[in-house]
């Protein structure tokens, strides 16, 4: 039984090692007590090798560029622009993990040394092949949160089965796949951000590798992070790359608000701690509490806030993650995590304990300023030595085109590649009860 695992492990990734089910495996106990110690940048032996669906674009980029008179069942090309997103804020931006994951793939050059901006060598975590023999995965290119923000959002209605629709062409599509039917779909890429995409179908996804915000809509039958990976949102204010120590005297001192909060206090399911924390947070002479909607103005309110506090309040929404967190980090405001379900993005790698505070949501409220007095008497020193790990890690988080070295694109695909052996164990076991060759 040792040999197998081992010709796994060397072709797909060795810290993949830690997701192997030690139950089927015992070998892989003792070796996952050396791996533990490895705390970051666990290198892949060689760049993902990804097969993309040529769907037709009315599942993708043509949503977002709807009149230019192209067939909209004809598949977006490498030779074409891709049309740019058109907000900076709002729902279809922070789910917009999908869009950069297909841009990535839409690249004219495939060398994962391609040097980008005649400076560094970047380097890729995927390449795209063309040949479905020769792919590690296969990557589903529907951008179904967009499709849900677009047409579903009321979830009545005629737009509502547009959204349907889309779905189902999909989901067709993928039945008919000799790829999709080989695997039952164990190796294929499917993007999920949104808490409500593609949300007539997961039951027919639940075996995929799925791409999500979090686990707050899904029962573990359907989406568990050992097959699935969490994904950052994109942020939506600016990523702060002129936060230079040397121009700035005393850090610490020159945050002069130490807790900062804007966003919607009324929320759903977890996020109802929310209402909580603003009778316990408003008004108070050092804390930022607004409830506010998403507009342009907010998001430059929100900008110069965050820049200007030692501490960024991050509740649950709707479900136990929200967008905020990627505002704070790349801030480099430490974040105060408040939820009890919360998973992180790339935690394999990433300590957060370095660079983000976490407390329960009964911690949180408790009464005498619980949290407010922890926050003020925090120690100086820790506070700017996670400042500097924000500032060191914030490229994990940030979403660009062409994708450069380690930052959120490119984790992601590492994510998937350490989902893989996995996957193929359990594509293994399903072909033992495969009786059609044998006939």
């Amino acid at each position: 039984m040792k040999k197998p695992v081992i010709l796994v492990l060397t072709s797909i990734c060795v810290a993949a090692l830690l997701l192997l089910p030690s139950v089927i495996y015992p070998e892989a106990i003792s070796l996952s007590l050396s791996f533990s110690r490895i705390r970051e940048n666990i290198e892949c032996s060689s760049p993902l090798k990804v097969f993309m669906y040529d769907l037709p674009r009315k599942y993708n980029l043509g949503m977002l560029k709807k009149d230019d008179g192209i067939n909209q069942e004809l598949p977006w090309t490498d030779q074409e622009v891709a049309p740019a997103l058109k907000t900076r804020w709002g729902v279809n931006r922070q789910h917009s993990v999908e869009y950069w994951m297909m841009l990535d793939m839409l690249q004219d050059d495939h060398d994962p040394s391609h040097n980008h901006d005649g400076k560094k060598e970047e380097k890729k975590a995927a390449v795209r092949v063309k040949d479905p023999e020769q792919a590690d995965v296969f990557f589903v290119p529907f951008f179904s949160s967009l499709s849900f923000n677009t047409y579903g959002r009321i979830m009545l209605g005629p737009e509502a089965k547009i959204d349907k629709l889309l779905q189902m062409g999909v989901v067709e599509m993928l039945m008919e796949s000799k790829w999709w039917q080989a695997s039952q779909g164990r190796d294929h890429v499917i993007v999920a951000h949104h808490p409500n995409a593609f949300r007539y179908y997961r039951e027919r996804l639940k075996d995929s590798i799925l791409i999500v915000a979090d686990f707050g809509r899904y029962p573990k039958e359907i989406a568990q992070l050992q097959k699935d990976v969490v994904a950052p949102y994109e942020h939506v204010v600016p990523m702060w790359k002129e936060d230079d120590d040397d121009s700035i005297a005393d850090p610490f001192a020159s945050r002069n608000i130490l807790l900062f909060f804007q966003g919607r206090v009324e929320r759903k399911d977890d996020g109802t701690v929310r209402r909580t924390l603003a009778k316990l947070l408003e008004n108070r002479t050092d804390v930022h509490f607004v409830n506010s909607l998403p507009s342009e103005e907010g998001v430059e309110q929100a900008t110069k806030g965050m820049r200007s506090s030692r501490f960024c309040l991050h509740p649950a929404g709707d479900t136990p993650s929200s967008c905020r967190l990627f505002d704070a980090i790349v801030s480099h405001c430490v974040p105060v995590i408040v939820s009890d379900k919360i998973e992180l993005p790339f935690e394999d790698e990433l300590d957060y304990t370095e660079f983000a505070l976490f407390f329960s949501a009964e911690e949180a409220i408790r009464p005498r300023d619980y949290l407010l007095n922890y926050l003020r008497n925090f120690d100086k020193e820790h506070w700017l030595r996670m400042r500097k790990r924000l500032k060191e890690v914030s490229h994990h988080f940030h979403y660009q085109h062409p994708p450069k070295t380690d930052d959120a694109v490119n984790m992601i695909w590492k994510q998937v590649q350490r989902k893989l052996p996995a996957a193929q164990l359990a594509i293994h076991r399903l072909q033992r009860h495969n009786l059609a060759d044998r006939m």
